[in-house]
């Protein structure tokens, strides 16, 4: 039955609709006063340390956690998720 599943899964046309993952990296809580005062160069504090573990979502359904990275090579500079815990997607994380 999972075989039949996994087979139907990979030649659904669904399967080739990209979806938009959220990464969460931290929050922040100014006051009302800190966040009118935010200007070019402000700093916002967040919740975070650099070596936490980021939070990535569909909606709102967490579906793995992973550590960020810097690309090598061509991509030089932009930033990339290294998956450490995936979620069984029918259950949760």
């Amino acid at each position: 039955m999972a075989d039949d599943t996994q087979n139907a899964a990979q030649t659904s046309p669904f399967t080739q609709v990209p979806i938009e993952i959220m990464i969460s990296v931290g929050k922040a809580r100014p006051t009302v006063h800190e966040l009118l005062r935010l200007k070019n160069d402000s700093i916002l504090q967040l919740d975070k340390k650099l070596e936490d573990p980021v939070e990535l979502y569909v909606g709102d359904k967490l579906i793995a956690r992973g550590e960020l990275e810097e690309v090598g090579g061509e991509g030089s500079g932009q930033l990339a998720v290294r998956l450490t815990e995936v979620a069984d997607l029918s259950t949760g994380l």
